[in-house]
């Protein structure tokens, strides 16, 4: 029997359903995971997508890899947007991917990059930006779960290093989606409140999507704005998040954050007791070269004493008295032997008139040489005291006797020379010609 009815070749049949397919479906999106990928020597790749039920093979031609950020392998979870066509030589059904993006954890490592990056280009990961970790904090902020595991593992170290520090908890969620509201409110808080030197912000490990609380911009930025310096101990040691970057100082783990937040005292006590002995013997020295110092001056002090000086001019005066009178002895000794030589000869020559008159001449010399001897002796002595006198005059126990008085600082011995050179509640010595007074300043009274 003949029909009429139309008979389609196999390639007819496959380039109407080809195009009966671009038509109805113009572009889908696909998940699934990538299997059965391979790269010939023409550069483009195929590769199946599958899930649980089902499999379709797909092609993505060279050109449209250039865009891509990643390359699949087998056993990622991807999106892929594609047209739904068909092979026409083995009329295998296929998808044609033009672009192609991580799904589920892919995904978020590609969020992960690029906030890195623009976070980056700020300058927020700079060492410059960051504030310095103190030696010894006066009081920690911990910023965690109250529940988990990591609030454990921070105080059992915090307690074994130094558990003379006082630690403040800001008890937050760590994952889902009110952690990170929680996270920078309580980091806001912290920094209010002013008490805290530094703050450990951390969680323990998990998946990237359990962490991702400190992969969020707003945490960062937080981080960022807090004038108390913010120690990181986000996962495990092998886990980086944004937080780490952007922290003071990115330690491995909950407890290394507790670790690098305080020292051991055990430390400390002993470069204490090490500074102490270095303190005790610099003080010994300086203390003994002080007190050489004391006693150079002390015996200075005894050469220049008014005393002293009076003393030496006093040696001295009687020395030149001691000459002089000498002096005059041997005057008058000549004389005497001279006048001797002198009658010797008037005896020879027996002139009276002579006689009389050198006799006469004799008391006369006499009488001057007694009068210059006593005139020399009462100037000398006149001398005597008017040098006396100079030197009373000029020695400061002379002018405490005339009701003046020496005023020192207390310790120290400094001469107070002006009212500037002391002030309220100083205690003074006041020496005075007889005896010590030891006061008070109530007032300083600027004339």
């Amino acid at each position: 029997m003949i029909t009429s009815e139309l008979i389609y070749s196999v390639s007819q049949l496959n380039r109407e359903a080809k195009r009966l397919l671009a038509t109805h479906f113009m572009s889908v999106r696909v998940e699934g995971e990538v299997s059965n990928f391979s790269a010939p020597s023409s550069g483009h790749w195929y590769f199946t997508l599958k899930d649980a039920q089902a499999q379709v093979r797909c092609a993505m031609f060279r050109g449209q890899q250039q865009r891509l950020g990643f390359r699949p392998g087998n056993g990622d979870l991807v999106i892929a947007n594609a047209q739904v066509s068909l092979y026409e030589p083995r009329g295998d059904y296929q998808l044609v991917v033009d672009h192609m993006e991580q799904a589920g954890d892919g995904a978020l490592r590609q969020a992960f990059e690029r906030l890195k990056n623009k976070l980056l280009k700020e300058g927020l990961f700079d060492e410059s930006r960051k504030q310095t970790i103190p030696l010894i904090p006066k009081k920690i902020g911990v910023i965690t779960s109250a529940s988990g595991a990591a609030i454990h593992d921070i105080l059992t170290v915090l307690q074994r290093r130094f558990p003379a520090i006082p630690v403040l908890i800001f008890p937050v969620s760590v994952q889902g989606e009110s952690a990170k509201f929680e996270i920078c409110a309580a980091l806001q808080q912290a920094n209010q409140q002013a008490e805290m030197d530094v703050i450990i912000l951390a969680r323990g490990g998990g998946s990237l999507e359990d962490l991702w609380a400190f992969n969020e911009e707003m945490v960062a930025r937080a981080i960022v704005a807090s004038e108390i310096p913010v120690i990181s101990g986000v996962g495990h040691e092998v886990d980086f998040s944004i937080a780490d970057f952007v922290a003071d100082l990115r330690a491995a783990t909950p407890s290394a954050a507790a670790e690098h937040a305080v020292p051991h005292q055990s430390e400390w006590l002993s470069g204490f007791k090490f500074m102490e002995n270095q303190l005790i013997e610099k003080l010994r020295r300086q203390l003994n070269l002080q007190q050489q110092r004391l006693s150079w001056l002390n015996k200075s002090l005894h050469r220049q004493h008014p005393g002293e000086k009076l003393q030496r001019n006093a040696q001295r005066l009687d020395e030149l008295e001691q000459r002089l009178n000498k002096s005059i002895k041997q005057t008058f000794t000549q004389g005497q032997q001279q006048l001797a030589l002198n009658s010797q000869k008037l005896k020879q020559f027996q002139p009276t008139d002579k006689i009389l008159q050198h006799r006469q001449k004799l008391v006369y010399s006499q009488q001057r040489l007694q009068r210059a001897m006593q005139l020399k002796l009462s100037t000398l002595k006149q001398q005597q005291i008017g040098v006396s006198q100079t030197l009373h005059a000029v020695s400061p126990l002379a002018t405490l006797d005339r009701g003046y008085a020496i005023v020192q600082h207390q310790g120290s011995q400094k001469i107070v020379k002006s009212i500037t050179d002391i002030a309220e509640n100083d205690l003074l010595d006041i020496r005075l010609a007889k005896g010590r007074i030891v006061s008070q300043v109530k007032s300083v009274i600027h004339d």
